[in-house]
């Protein structure tokens, strides 16, 4: 097959999730069932088969897969950490733990043998990270109680890929546990030495090597070592046979830390976007439709059974560490269903003799089902939270708080960080208020930061970047960009992202003032006014002198 025809797959692919999930999109579901819709249609077993590229987009989609993890690593800078709360945290890890061995059970009550059920408990442990988010920020619930509950097990769940593959890779090895427990051993040693390797090179090497520049007139290099880190990383630990799925991970956390991390986090979103809808449609071409449809009643049934233990874990875990019954069921609700990480793992598994076909084809089924079921129940959740609560015993009735702000959210957000930004930065000297500067300038950005502020490099023109700083928890923004069109595309931004916070917007030019009024600033201040203001007072201050010094004492 030529690059040419591969390069038609592709467009087909791309072109047709596009069309579904612009459908779904409209009809509130989550556009991520419409990419695997598409390839279930286009390519694979009981398709049109207008796809036929199915190994070379799953290849390319391995990448997007590397692509995501890294983009999940630079969310896991240990600082982002810390604001989830340890205990959040550890619920995370005792559900994956519980969730796996229940799964494992019951595939063995099932009459699996133990690897294979083994296999499919770490496959039905994970949920939808791309789905929950995504229905999370449309709703604006991601500061939520059951919200912050959902990333934090979200966030555990994603770490837990790693090792969840390299137990997957090493039940399909045939060996007994003494050779598993070598095997595990010398993957451990080399991850290590990936992992000292890969610290090297990322804080030692590329951060200082950009360390000296300012990203304003080196944009693409910040692109240019995204890709590089995050791919490069990949490639290194599939070459040291281990998982490229850590490698990409870890080399996210290490750039998590540096100063260019916010605004890696918005230039690698529009690739992970186009590789991660070729991974789900990909991923669609595994799934038989017509193996669904035979298999109905299995499917379905299989599906509600797993989301109502899933479910019902989560609230178990959520509700021994104290949180209330409302909140623990909604947290449980949005994490009901299997996530599209089974694929990778299923994939895995299959490609190592650990899955049969059948279990293979039914768990790759209910991860599809349970995706197109998860964005109304989603959607659902803080109401099914209330009524299954009320149905508990001993449970209160209250309302589920509806929004909080959690430590690390900004009270005051300054972009830009130049003359103005700094001078309008005293007025929160010494005050109890968190302020957040974003800036293209690094030098701005560390200036901040001695000041006591919280310093983001990156471009506010991208509403990534905006997000990444938790702009939308801010009271007061304040847009000290002297350029017009930029300025009015951060405003647009903050105003989209931060609905209810007061904003004041610096204009280099009286003209604009108005322009910045009616794309909803609080408050306009014009340069030309001010420095009109400052010539006349100084000048009058000059003449009051110089009449002075003409009439002279007498």
């Amino acid at each position: 097959m030529n690059a040419w025809s591969l390069l038609s797959d592709i467009v087909i692919l791309l072109g047709a999730s596009l069309l579904l999930g612009g459908i779904l999109s409209r009809l509130r579901q989550s556009p991520l069932v419409g990419y695997i819709v598409a390839g279930m249609v286009l390519g694979g077993p009981g398709s049109v088969r207008m796809v036929h590229s199915q190994q070379q987009i799953e290849a390319i989609a391995e990448l997007g897969v590397s692509l995501l993890l890294f983009s999940l690593g630079l969310e896991f800078a240990w600082p982002q950490l810390k604001k989830l709360g340890t205990r959040t945290l550890s619920a995370g890890i005792v559900q994956v733990l519980v969730t796996t061995v229940l799964g494992a059970l019951a595939g063995l009550a099932a009459g699996l043998a133990v690897r294979e059920a083994v296999a499919v408990g770490a496959m039905v442990s994970l949920s939808s990270t791309a789905v929950v988010l995504r229905v999370l920020m449309e709703r604006a619930e991601g500061d939520s109680a059951y919200g912050r509950n959902s990333l934090a097990v979200l966030l555990v769940q994603d770490m837990a890929v790693v090792p969840l593959a390299i137990l997957v890779a090493l039940l399909g090895g045939g060996a007994g546990p003494a050779e598993m427990a070598i095997g595990a051993g010398r993957i451990v040693l080399l991850a290590i030495g990936l992992v000292a390797g890969l610290y090297l090179i990322m804080n030692k090497i590329a951060v200082r090597a950009l360390g000296a520049l300012t990203l304003e007139p080196n944009r693409e290099l910040t692109i240019i070592l995204a890709v590089v880190a995050g791919l490069g990383s990949a490639w290194a630990a599939h070459s040291a046979g281990v998982s490229p799925a850590l490698g990409a991970f870890v080399a996210g956390m290490f750039l998590g830390g540096s100063p260019f991390a916010t605004q890696i986090r918005a230039d690698i979103s529009p690739l992970r976007i186009v590789f991660l809808t070729l991974f789900f449609g990909s991923t669609g071409m595994v799934a038989d439709p017509l193996w669904i449809l035979g298999h109905l009643p299995l499917v379905v049934g299989t599906s509600l059974v797993l989301m109502v233990g899933k479910a019902a874990v989560v609230w178990g875990v959520f509700q021994a560490l104290g949180h209330s019954a409302q909140v623990a069921a909604a947290t449980g609700v949005s994490l009901a269903q299997v996530g599209e990480f089974a694929f990778v793992l299923g994939g895995i598994g299959r490609a190592n003799g650990v899955l049969g076909e059948e279990t293979y084809l039914l768990i790759i089924s209910v991860t599809v089902v349970t995706l197109v079921l998860s964005p109304p129940l989603l959607s659902a959740a803080p109401g099914l939270g209330m009524r299954l609560a009320r149905l508990l015993p001993g449970s209160r009735s209250y309302s589920l708080p509806r929004r909080y702000r959690h430590a690390g959210a900004p009270d005051v957000v300054i972009i830009g960080f130049g003359p103005a930004g700094q001078i309008a930065a005293r007025a929160f000297l010494g005050r109890p208020e968190r302020v957040s500067v974003i800036d293209l300038n690094r030098d701005g950005v560390q200036k901040a930061q001695q000041l006591g502020f919280d310093g983001y490099v990156g471009d506010a023109t991208q509403i990534d970047v905006l997000k990444h700083a938790d702009l939308g928890s801010a009271k007061a923004v304040v847009i000290t960009v002297p350029h017009h069109h930029p300025a009015m595309c951060i405003l647009e931004h903050v105003r989209r992202l931060a609905v209810h916070a007061h904003v004041v917007v610096r204009s280099r030019y009286q003209r604009h003032a108005n322009d910045f009024a009616v794309a909803g600033a609080h408050a306009v201040i014009g340069d030309e006014e001010q420095i009109g203001d400052s010539l006349g007072r100084h000048l009058r201050e000059w003449l009051a002198a110089h009449d002075q010094s003409q009439t002279g004492p007498q």
